[in-house]
């Protein structure tokens, strides 16, 4: 089982600025952790911040991981066992152990791994380590030298002429190729106000790596200092896996007595977790933490690209991974946003001008429309949905059509680049052979089936492990688990139907107010009359506003239950606990989020019938679309559901909440200033929120919802993509900040891809293709428009269009129950509705006009050919573009060629007895031996000057 794994070359750039200050590592071993509470610092007699302390009491061990338990007064001699056999087991294993029993209510144990301990997982682990440069630099002088390095990461061949001895580049590249390298340089050029400080954070670039072999240590740059050698992240990495396989109980009777996981589960330890590398506050010492929130989690730099690399040697490869799909999620939001913004404009500057709603709002047509209601709504004017329509041809005009298809082609390009990006890193960061491994029992699922009778052989593990019979355990379970998920859906469309209630019965009430509006109050009757004017504004704002609660206490409701049913379920493993919550929870909230948008979007005004012979439901009338039609309506409620959901979930949960109960905390403590500075730095971490499996899930959840708001109803909702792209920078911070501040340092788990979640964005994509086909055809007015103007309009403009839209009612057809009792407008004999029926002077009266199949016809037409057209496009797009850059396959295999050929001649030379010793002492940061090729990602990291390749602080890690 392979392993990548970077080095440490972290503390070269983290600790730079450690050195700046005169902080040397022997301070850093030497000094308590006095200055390192909320940002107040001890005056040392040098006026400098103290370190916090990461070592044991003999300040030369580092300290890799912190177990914490505190008394179980139910169980304590049970409690008590099972960590000292735990703890001896550790012994054996060769970590070594220092305890702090000081606290009344926590105790700790501080774990540190010896390098010998370190070296042996190392090897069986596969870890991937950095070669010595002296070695590659060697077989490239020998192979490749006439290759070397560009300007932009790539290898080229460079040959000199025998009259000159100016190197030239041959192949001469193509006109293509120069015009493709000289945008990038300007895009560079133009990216550089948004990059972090490189002096602080230096570029950070690849070296040569192979599998770790303790019998091959001439292979790899090991410093003098051997503690040093291995990476923080690596180091917990390595202890956390020597914790998860350890047993803690005597006897062989209970198999599965094992793993520090099982042990939290049962409460012997109240918590495992790595430090943090000191404190974040103003005036702390300078550390890794501080760092990366100085130069990425603070709000100053919101508008700045992200230190991926230092994320990962801080946080590891799977946080690191979501926070750079997050970035160039919100970096390929620009785009959209300039286009959605270009459409909006549009639609602004046509509003007043369009044919169409100049005719709607002219009073002098004197088009009186049929009731909204029975009985108790009276007959109304055209003209006054003037406002309502014109607001409608910002977002429902032609432009839209082009905004469907380019956001369609938009998701395919996002997804196809972010394949490539993913690869890059995936090379970048040695993941390219990553294997996930054997995943043990989760601890719950052991618990659970302690005593369970019926046992299968694991294939793998060999290992007896609890089986629990599909077709009569896991069935009927899995059965009555999704049973009641579709019960749960059934709720949120329930709601939906309320809502819809709701907005039937306000329209109603608003349509009576000219009714009882006393003419004696100017200002209660211009305010009356203002809301009777925007009716259908003021029901649909509401309507939404209530929907919007629905849907977060429905959130709420259905996170506690999904919880519960994936815990009755009884799953295995953890991938497979967080693929069916993962299942649960999206299709509850996609269901929850969209239902009442799709309804709108596909539902509403489609099957109302007409005057006279209206359907109804539970005895009352179905919705219509007003004169404007339903997009507007769609276009508010999208809005409220997408930027309610960001304000109240994204800002208010998210940072203002935590910031009221670190206050209310505060204000509650008892603790005197100087019991918070004598405060160990573990008790510190130990009283943060703890780093939970499920926090990067939560945070991916939120994103791709977003995701199915701009895409699937982009067609509506021009603006979505600027709200979201305001929405990220902020979100990209609110994340930072929370693991860098509020959270015990999470384990620096390894992570190939963002997983499952990919799946969802395709399958979102996908789905958007379809529904934004329906919006133009059924919810919006272009087809109808389109119909119109080359079919029936006499100079092929929209003039005399909404008479075409509005058909004929006799008003001595209604019902004497149905009939208005307003007639504040006179006696109407003939009033008008929107829909394509004959007059009732013709026969047969009220049935479906010519026009109507002719809309009809071209509606379907234009689905199939939208849907298959973006269908083909998006296709070829994927087919075209690679998901391994073709150059980057190059540098893989060049890679894999180069290094299995120094691992040869390196053998052979130390067949022949040469001393390989002799090799050492290359510094990694020593341009002069920098032969080998590397692939960089500078767009993401940052420019390089064309003249010496180093970053503009002239320094440059490599991984």
């Amino acid at each position: 089982m392979a392993r990548n794994v970077g080095d440490e070359e972290m503390t070269l750039g983290m600790l730079s600025a450690e050195k700046a200050n005169g902080l040397d590592e022997e301070a850093q071993r030497h000094t308590d952790d006095e200055g390192d509470v909320d940002g107040q610092t001890a005056n040392s007699t040098q006026d400098k911040p103290k370190l916090r302390n990461l070592f044991f009491d003999d300040g030369k061990r580092r300290i890799d991981f912190i177990l914490a338990w505190t008394i179980d007064h139910k169980r304590p001699e049970t409690a008590r066992q099972a960590r000292q056999v735990f703890e001896e087991n550790l012994i054996k294993e060769g970590l070594e152990l220092e305890y702090d029993t000081r606290g009344r209510d926590v105790n700790f144990v501080k774990v540190h791994a010896p390098f010998d301990v370190l070296k042996r997982y190392a090897d069986i682990l596969k870890l991937r380590m950095p070669m010595k440069m002296i070695l590659a630099e060697q077989h490239m002088k020998e192979k490749y030298s006439d290759w070397e390095e560009d300007d932009f990461g790539l290898i080229v061949n460079r040959t000199r002429t025998s009259n000159n001895n100016v190197a030239s580049k041959t192949p001469l590249p193509s006109v293509g190729a120069r015009l493709w390298n000289n945008t990038i340089q300007l895009v560079r050029k133009f990216m550089v106000p948004f990059h972090y400080d490189e002096t602080v954070l230096p570029t950070v670039s690849r070296s040569y790596s192979c599998p770790y072999s303790s019998s091959r240590e001439y292979l790899f740059e090991i410093p003098e200092n051997k503690d040093e050698y291995f990476s923080k992240a690596i180091r917990s990495w390595i202890v956390d896996y020597i914790l998860r396989r350890q047993s803690f109980n005597v006897s062989n009777s209970k198999t599965f007595s094992f793993g520090i996981k099982k042990m939290l589960s049962d409460g012997f330890y109240s918590a495992a977790y790595p430090l943090h590398e000191g404190h974040w506050k103003a005036g702390s010492a300078n550390n890794a933490r501080k760092v990366l929130f100085d130069h990425w989690a603070n709000w100053t730099n919101c508008l700045k690209f992200q230190p991926i690399d230092y994320i990962r040697f801080y946080f590891g490869e799977k946080i690191a991974l979501y926070f750079a799909w997050l970035g160039f999620y919100t970096l390929m939001l620009v785009p959209a946003t300039v286009v959605g913004l270009a459409v909006f404009f549009y639609g602004l500057g046509i509003m007043s001008t369009n044919i169409a709603s100049k005719e709607l709002c002219d009073p002098h047509n004197n088009i009186t429309m049929c009731p909204l209601c029975d009985a108790r709504c009276p007959y109304w004017k055209l003209s006054d949905a003037c406002s309502h329509a014109k607001a409608s041809r910002i977002f429902d005009n032609g432009a839209t059509v082009f905004f469907a298809i380019f956001m369609s082609l938009w998701g395919t390009l996002f997804l196809e680049f972010w394949k490539r990006k993913e690869a890059t890193i995936q090379y970048k960061w040695d993941l390219t052979t990553f294997v996930q491994e054997e995943e043990p029992p989760r601890p719950e699922y052991l618990s659970k089936l302690e005593n369970w009778q019926i046992f299968k052989m694991n294939p793998v593990t060999g290992i007896q492990e609890p089986h629990l019979p599909f077709w009569k355990r896991r069935f009927p379970i899995f059965l009555a688990s999704y049973s009641i998920m579709l019960f749960l859906a059934a709720i949120a469309v329930t709601a939906v139907i309320g809502v819809i209630a709701y907005r039937v019965s306000m329209l109603a009430a608003l349509q009576l107010i000219p009714q009882h509006v006393s003419s004696n109050s100017t200002v209660v009757a211009t305010t009356a009359g203002l809301i009777y004017e925007n009716a259908s504004l003021v029901t649909t704002v509401t309507a939404a506003l209530i929907n919007l609660a629905i849907i977060i206490i429905l959130n709420v409701i259905y996170g506690h239950l999904a919880f519960w049913l994936t815990d009755w379920e009884c799953l295995r493993t953890q991938s497979e606990y967080d693929n069916s919550i993962t299942i649960k929870l999206f299709a509850l909230q996609f269901v929850n989020y969209f239902c009442s948008i799709f309804y709108i979007a596909f539902f509403k005004g489609q099957f109302v019938g007409r005057p006279g012979k209206y359907r109804t439901i539970f005895g009352g009338r179905q919705e219509e679309c007003e004169a404007g039609g339903c997009l507007i309506e769609l276009c508010i409620q999208l809005a409220i559901i997408m930027v309610g959901k960001q304000l109240i979930q994204n800002n208010f949960i998210e940072i203002v909440v935590p910031k009221l109960i670190k206050l209310v905390k505060r204000k509650c403590s008892k603790e005197t200033r100087e019991q918070k500075l004598a405060k160990t730095p573990w008790e510190k971490d130990y009283i943060l929120a703890p780093a939970e499996s499920m926090s990067l899930f939560y945070e991916y959840l939120e994103m791709v919802l977003q995701f199915g708001f701009l895409t699937i109803f982009c067609a509506a909702f021009p603006l979505a993509p600027l709200f979201a792209l305001l929405n990220n920078i902020v979100e990209i911070r609110v994340d930072a900040n929370k693991f860098t501040t509020h959270l015990r340092r999470p384990l620096a788990e390894k992570s190939a891809n963002i997983g499952i979640w990919y799946s969802v964005l395709y399958g979102i994509s996908r789905i958007a293709i379809i529904s934004n086909a329906f919006i133009i055809a059924l919810t919006s007015e272009f087809i109808p428009r389109l119909v119109y103007t080359s079919r029936y309009s006499p100079d092929e403009s929209l003039s005399g269009y909404i008479n075409f839209t509005m058909a004929y009612f006799n008003t001595s057809d209604f019902a004497p129950s149905d009939r208005p009792k307003d007639i504040h407008l006179g006696v109407i004999s003939m009033c008008r509705y929107k829909d394509f029926r004959n007059p009732p002077w013709e026969d047969p009266e009220y049935r479906r006009s010519t026009a109507f199949w002719h809309v009809l016809a071209a509606r379907l037409a234009f689905v199939v050919v939208f849907e298959n057209v973006v269908v083909v496009i998006t296709s070829l797009i994927s087919w075209l573009i690679p998901d391994v850059p073709t150059i980057l396959k190059e540098q893989i295999h060049r890679e894999a060629y180069i290094t299995n050929e120094i691992v040869l001649k390196t053998e052979l030379r130390r067949a022949q007895g040469e001393d390989l010793n002799s090799l050492g002492g290359a510094h990694l940061s020593d341009e002069n031996l920098r032969y080998s090729p590397h692939h960089s990602e500078d767009i993401e990291l940052k420019k390089r000057s064309p003249s010496t390749g180093k970053s503009k602080s002239g320094s440059q890690i490599y991984i």
